[in-house]
């Protein structure tokens, strides 16, 4: 099966900085495995403490809806990444070699395998979760004889070992009750430490999500921190204490795996690494580039054939055909070529790499000036974040350390010559140190001595890209009209109470109901559910709430309004009469009102039995657009889309409604 149709090859106008080098393609990637505990404990229904919002499912059950959400998201998200399933604590043991004889590793059980997950593990996983499939119960019963964790981590090892050797991040997630997995055996916990700590010179990274039950509380230190090795690099606050998950509480166990694990989920993927910073001739140091704020839109990765009886990928092929003779045009036929002067100027594909070549990737500081040389408007991408990188230079760390604080202690930014990566677009900017959340809870005084605090972000530098000359535009703005004091007076205690608490947006609890609705779409088809027909929207605003709080300042508002707009229109007929009066030749005439078509007249004014009149007549094509949208809005219906589609919903309407 094959795709054919026209190909788009203009790759070389899109832009650079959207795109991974296929160099660090697998790099880029991620690897998780689940390792989630089976035993009798993790199988336990919690205590009913009949609260309406108690945890009605075991653990165990739990865990694998957590899987079975992060596998969902993962999917959409990340559809690159890999991830796995393994489940020990088992009376069955199953590897994906048990079939050639071997009995694998004992009381663990590989249910899906590392790997890009498919729509059957998705089905499968929610079945085993749901408890839909009898034929799948029998791979939860726990094992009567207590599970050697070396042999967890030594199966977690080969599945890593084996699927994702070359991964830049992998992870391993360990979903548990058991602080103390081999009390009284030093031999088995020294063996687990062995085992953890061949991972972690794999480059694994175990992630430990405990759960904790009404009468047992989790203590890490009996087992478990000799086998999670944490980094000595990150916020030791964030470390000192983990999250548990308490089964039985109010906030359900799934909630709290589900919010625990997407903190940890996503690893930081550099836009570049190792970026060599030129402070002056003979002296560069190394950094890594990170985008902390990115636009997320629907992404097509792939085509999908829907006229069969299963939806099924399509394989693209691109055939270049004659506009004249329709024959197919070869590779080698086709030149690449710019307009000048009303001719075409040809280059081969040597030249136009020659003509995009600006040199090496690099980041050269020209110069130094003034922060506050700096104007608000001159900023066209969003900036970058740089950290130092002791890879290729070292000392990198303590000559970028020097440079931010010189910096935010002068109050300058550095203007710097940057190429992203190899054959991006050159382009210049402004290198800004910034303070860190500390430094924005000091009082004001000492706010205004170190400037560029950045409440919600790390403090360092940041890369923001300058504006060139061809960038600008000269726009002439009008005066905005003013309204009175007494309106901005009572506008702002409407303002006022319609702040979020704290002042603070938090993205996390509004996600794009589009993107949402997009993903739910693909997930319904891929899944083989029934089609969602409203999707979750919640930025919708609460009109109750809203009415509750400032409804009175509200009608009080629009009383002042209609007030001076009556004192402005009796102030303008005053001195309209007083030009009249004053005009020699007496008064003006009348402007002619301009002729609007009867069609366009009778547009938005069509009741029910025209509008399907129109539709059996077949003459709704031949209204124009905007007699089209006015009659949709008027309607209530959406009015984005072309002719035809404005046309389609109209009858659509008509249908249904007359």
């Amino acid at each position: 099966m094959s795709w054919r149709g026209g190909g788009d090859d203009n790759r070389d106008d899109v832009e650079e900085e959207e795109e991974l080098d296929e160099a660090n393609y697998k790099t880029q990637k991620d690897a998780v495995l689940f390792a989630i505990d089976v035993s009798k404990s993790m199988s336990k229904p919690p205590p009913d403490n009949g609260g309406k919002k108690a945890d009605t499912d075991s653990p165990i059950r739990a865990a694998l809806k957590c899987a079975y959400q992060i596998m969902q998201q993962r999917i959409i998200a990340q559809p690159k990444d890999m991830m796995g399933i393994l489940l020990f604590g088992t009376e069955k043991s199953k590897f994906r070699d048990e079939s050639a004889g071997r009995t694998g590793y004992p009381h663990c059980y590989l249910f899906i395998d590392l790997d890009v997950p498919s729509a059957e593990d998705v089905k499968t996983l929610r079945s085993l979760a749901d408890g839909d499939d009898e034929d799948l119960e029998d791979i939860l019963t726990p094992s009567k004889e207590p599970v050697i964790m070396s042999n967890v981590l030594f199966c977690a090892n080969q599945i890593f070992t084996t699927n994702a050797p070359n991964f830049g991040s992998r992870r391993l997630f360990i979903i548990t009750d058991n602080d103390d997995p081999h009390a009284g055996d030093k031999q088995a916990r020294s063996a687990a430490a062995v085992r953890a700590k061949d991972l972690f010179d794999l480059g694994v990274t175990i992630e430990l999500f405990p759960v904790s039950h009404e009468d047992q509380k989790f203590d890490t230190s009996k087992f478990y921190e000799d086998i999670v090795y944490r980094d000595p690099t990150s916020d030791p606050d964030a470390n000192e204490e983990l999250r548990l998950a308490k089964s039985g509480d109010g906030l359900t166990l799934l909630n709290s795996l589900v919010s625990n694990i997407n903190s940890k989920q996503t690893p930081k993927r550099s836009y570049f690494s190792n970026m060599p910073l030129e402070l002056a001739p003979g002296l560069t140091i190394t950094v890594k580039g990170f985008h902390v704020i990115h636009r997320q839109v629907p992404a097509r990765s792939c085509y999908v054939w829907m006229e069969g009886e299963k939806p099924e990928l399509a394989t693209g092929e691109t055939t270049k055909l004659d506009a004249e003779s329709t024959r197919t045009v070869q590779k080698a036929e086709v030149k690449k070529a710019y307009k000048f002067g009303g001719e075409y100027v040809y280059f081969n594909p040597d030249e136009l790499r020659t003509l995009k070549d600006f040199g090496k990737a690099c980041l050269r500081i020209i110069g130094f000036k003034d922060k506050k040389l700096l104007p608000a408007w001159a900023s066209v991408k969003k900036s970058t974040f740089i950290f130092p990188s002791e890879d290729d230079y070292v000392g990198s760390t303590r000559v970028f350390s020097a440079l931010w604080q010189k910096m935010l202690k002068s109050n300058k930014l550095a203007l710097a010559w940057h190429i992203a990566r190899k054959n991006a677009n050159p382009m210049l900017v402004a290198i800004i140190a910034s303070n860190g959340p500390d430094d924005s809870k000091a009082e004001d005084d000492e706010a205004e001595e170190k400037p560029g605090g950045t409440p919600y972000l790390p403090a360092g530098l940041w890369l923001h890209p300058l504006p060139f000359a061809d960038d600008l535009r000269n726009v002439d703005l009008a005066p905005t009209p003013r309204c009175s004091d007494n309106l901005i007076n009572q506008m702002r205690k409407v303002i006022q109470n319609l702040q979020l608490p704290k002042a603070i947006y938090n993205p996390m609890k509004y996600p794009n109901p589009t993107l949402q609705w997009h993903y739910r779409i693909i997930q319904a088809i891929a899944l083989e559910e029934e089609v969602p027909e409203e999707p979750d929207d919640s930025t919708i605003p609460r009109y109750r709430a809203i009415n509750k709080r400032v409804g009175g300042y509200l009608a009080e508002w629009t009383e002042a309004v209609a007030e001076e707009a009556k004192g402005l229109q009796g102030s303008r007929a005053v001195k309209r009469e007083m030009d009249e009066g004053d005009d020699e030749d007496g008064p003006r005439p009348a402007k002619k009102a301009k002729a609007v078509p009867k069609e366009k007249k009778l547009a938005g004014a069509m009741n029910n039995a025209q509008l399907k009149a129109a539709a059996d007549n077949d003459t709704l094509k031949k209204m124009t657009v905007v007699e089209l949208k006015d009659v949709l809005a008027g309607k209530g219906v959406s009015t984005a889309g072309k002719k035809a589609d404005l046309v389609a919903r109209l009858e659509e309407w008509v249908e249904e409604n007359a």
